[in-house]
């Protein structure tokens, strides 16, 4: 899947990935009304108004990026009903030839990840038959608990032909609390960078891993430092945008073949129509305004990615 994913992202000159995290106040009105109408003012039609809003931007975007990146908490919080969507949302987005990426953001050991491994990666077997749960092509993962959380997850990702990213240098301001911590002369980000491309030769792909990092866009001089670290892995990076990321600090992020990363942004595209410089569109053409967003984005993102081609 990793050699889909580059290869899409080299078709479409797109490194880029939409978030698709809806909350209710996303959401224009009348998709909310109409939903509370046929399903009620309860979790059915909240979870009813964020289908009918991913369809319409999946719709006006799908043509022009090789992902997407549903974060699975902004459906959970609406119950089994959020998630029917999510899957919903998972099946929808692969119809239209999008890579999926889960940011589900597990983490245990043994047996329990490699329950969550199958649920989201894999398939299980129930008498004679196989199925499959939320079947993403890539999940986030969390690294904390080491080796044994991990290699369940990259077990399942070499039955399937799937991938991680693994969480290594997040975006918010907090991370620093943990990930900054000097272990010897090391900051700790660097140590799980370091495992990171370690876990990533046990899945390789043709030039990169199946084992991808998480590294946020609001610490540029880390980016570059961990690319250096992981030559082979593809960086997952979000806080593009709305956190305070910019294109311009992407530049040493990539490498020298002008691949390995690929962009999140979330409620910059999902939300545009809410935003300055896009009120023009208004709540009824919320799709077209993601769609101009992810324009947007893309010829931003290529001012850093073409230094490196």
């Amino acid at each position: 899947m990793i050699n889909t994913l580059i290869k899409k992202i080299e078709q479409l000159e797109a490194p880029l990935v939409v978030g698709l995290d809806p909350m209710l106040n996303f959401i224009p009105e009348p998709i909310l009304q109409r939903a509370y109408r046929e399903k009620g003012e309860n979790l059915d039609g909240a979870a009813s108004a964020i289908w009918e809003f991913n369809k319409g931007i999946i719709d006006a975007v799908y043509d022009l990026i090789p992902a997407v990146k549903p974060q699975i908490a902004m459906y959970e919080q609406f119950g089994l009903e959020g998630l029917r969507v999510y899957k919903q949302t998972i099946d929808y987005c692969k119809e239209k030839g999008l890579v999926v990426i889960g940011d589900v953001k597990r983490g245990d050991i043994g047996s329990t990840s490699a329950a969550y491994a199958t649920g989201h990666l894999g398939k299980v077997t129930i008498g004679d038959e196989d199925y499959r749960g939320f079947d993403e092509d890539f999940i986030t993962v969390n690294p904390y608990l080491g080796s044994d959380g991990i290699l369940p997850f990259i077990d399942v990702c070499k039955q399937e032909k799937k991938g991680l990213f693994i969480l290594v240098k997040t975006s918010n301001p907090s991370s620093g609390e943990f990930q900054n911590q000097l272990i010897g002369d090391r900051p700790l980000y660097e140590l799980v960078g370091q495992k990171v491309a370690e876990w990533g030769e046990l899945h390789m792909g043709d030039s990169y891993s199946y084992i991808g990092a998480v590294v946020g866009a609001t610490y540029p001089e880390v980016g570059k430092a961990l690319r250096k670290i992981m030559p082979k892995t593809y960086l997952l990076v979000p806080g593009y945008g709305a956190q305070g990321g910019k294109a311009e600090d992407l530049a040493d992020y990539f490498n020298k073949d002008g691949l390995g990363v690929i962009v999140n942004s979330s409620r910059g595209i999902i939300a545009a129509y809410k935003q300055k410089g896009y009120e023009k569109f208004g709540p009824q053409d919320y799709a077209d305004a993601s769609r101009q967003a992810v324009i947007n984005m893309r010829e931003d993102i290529k001012k850093a990615w073409l230094k490196t081609r």
